[in-house]
C-alpha cells in the first residue's frame, strides 16, 4: 500500500483527516463524517508498520518505539499534514490531519469581521476554545497572519508540531517545533521572554507551568495567543484558575481579569443541504463586568453576561445558533445537538416564534 496515493486522495476529497489503523480499511474524514475506503485493501500490521517508518528519521523511530507515540509535521506535494503515530493492541497506527496550503482569513472562514481587532491588541491573552478539530488551529493562524501582514513585529510560535508556515509578511516570525526545536513547552515559554517578542503564540495550554507563564508574558506586555480543550468561555476561566493551587487562586483571578483580552469558542457544525461546515461561535471580551467577575469569583454569572452584552461585541453560543437556525444554514435539530445551554436554546426559539 502506497501512503503517498492515500495523502494524494486526502487531497483530492477535501479531507480533513486519514486514519490508519491495522485490520481497518485507510479511512478518511469528510465535513466531519468518516467513510472507509472499501475499495482498497484493508491495512496489514506490517503494511501500517512499512508506510509510517517510511517518513521517519532513525531518532523518530527511536522515540515512537520508546515512547510508544509521536507527533510530528510531513510536508507533502505544497501540503502540510499534522501527524500523530501511536500504538494499539501492540501494532503501530497513525492520525494525519491535513493543513491546507493557504491560511484563510477571517472572511474566508465565515466568522465575523471585528474578529480581526485582535491584531491591533499590544498586550494580553487571547485564547481559542472548544474540542478537537474544530477548527481552533485554523483561525489562530488567520489571527498571527492578519497582524503578519499588518504589523513589523516579532511573533514566535511554539508549536506541536508547526501546522501552518506562515508566508513572508511585514513581521518576523520565529516558528518552534516541540522535540525539534525545543525540549518543553515551559522552557520555550521562559526562553521567548528573552528573544524580544512581540506576540508569542503557544499551541496549547496544557499544564500549570504553561499557563502560568502564559499569563506571565501577557502580563509583561506581550500579546499572547493560545488554545484551551474547553466548551464555552465560563468552562475556560474556571479551567485556568482550577489548575492553580487554593492558596493562589486569588492572585490568578486578579491576574486573568487584567490580561484577558478575549475568549473565543468555535464549533464547525453541519450546513444544511451542503457537505461544508459552518462555524458557530461564543465571543467573550473582557469587558469592565467581565472582569469584576473574574476577580470576585463569580463565573457563573458570565452566561449572563454574554447573553445581555451584544452591543458590546458578546456573543452567547446559543445565540449564535440562533440567528444560524433563522437564516437556515442549519437545522433546528444541529442546533439543539450543539447546544451548551439547551434550555437557553429552547427560550430563545419559543420567544422567536
Amino acid at each position: 500500500m502506497d501512503l503517498s496515493k492515500l495523502l494524494q486522495l486526502v487531497i483530492e476529497k477535501k479531507a480533513s483527516d486519514l486514519h490508519i489503523i491495522p485490520g481497518y480499511f485507510p479511512t478518511i474524514r469528510v465535513s466531519g463524517e468518516l467513510y472507509q475506503m472499501t475499495t482498497m485493501t484493508q491495512i496489514g500490521d506490517k503494511d501500517a508498520e512499512v508506510m509510517l517508518f517510511s517518513i521517519l528519521n532513525e531518532e523518530q523511530k527511536e522515540n515512537l518505539v520508546a515512547n510508544r507515540e509521536l507527533d510530528l509535521a510531513y510536508a507533502f506535494q505544497n501540503y502540510r499534514f499534522r501527524i500523530n503515530m501511536y500504538y494499539a493492541q501492540g501494532v503501530v497506527c497513525a492520525s494525519f490531519r491535513l493543513i491546507p496550503n493557504k491560511i484563510r482569513t477571517i472572511e474566508e472562514l465565515s466568522l465575523p469581521l471585528y474578529l480581526k481587532n485582535c491584531a491591533d491588541y499590544r498586550q494580553g491573552l487571547v485564547l481559542l476554545t472548544g474540542p478537537t478539530g474544530e477548527g481552533k488551529s485554523t483561525t489562530l493562524a488567520s489571527l498571527i497572519n492578519e497582524i503578519n501582514h499588518k504589523y513589523a513585529r516579532h511573533i514566535i510560535t511554539i508549536e506541536d508540531p508547526v501546522e501552518y508556515v506562515y508566508p513572508k509578511a511585514k513581521s518576523i516570525i520565529s516558528q518552534r517545533e516541540l522535540h525539534q526545536d525545543t525540549h518543553s513547552w515551559s522552557l520555550s515559554l521562559k526562553s521567548a521572554l528573552r528573544e524580544d517578542p512581540d506576540v508569542i503564540l503557544v499551541g496549547e495550554m496544557r499544564d500549570f507551568d504553561t499557563i502560568q507563564l502564559a499569563l506571565t508574558a501577557a502580563e509583561t506586555g506581550h500579546l499572547v495567543f493560545s488554545t484551551l480543550h474547553t466548551n464555552s468561555a465560563p468552562e475556560s476561566i474556571d479551567r485556568i484558575i482550577d489548575i492553580f493551587p487554593p492558596h493562589q487562586q486569588n492572585q490568578v483571578k486578579n491576574q486573568l481579569s487584567s490580561v484577558l483580552r478575549m475568549i473565543l469558542t468555535q464549533r464547525l457544525l453541519p450546513r444544511q443541504g451542503s457537505i461544508d461546515r459552518i462555524p458557530a461561535i461564543e465571543v467573550l471580551f473582557n469587558t469592565s463586568a467581565v472582569a469584576t467577575t473574574i476577580r470576585e469569583g463569580k463565573t457563573y454569572l458570565i452566561s449572563n453576561i454574554l447573553e445581555t452584552s451584544e452591543s458590546e461585541g458578546l456573543v452567547l453560543f446559543e445565540k449564535n445558533l440562533l440567528t444560524l437556525y433563522r437564516s437556515g444554514f442549519i437545522s433546528k435539530e444541529t442546533a439543539f445537538s450543539y447546544a451548551i445551554r439547551p434550555k437557553e436554546l429552547e427560550k430563545f426559539i419559543k420567544v422567536d416564534r
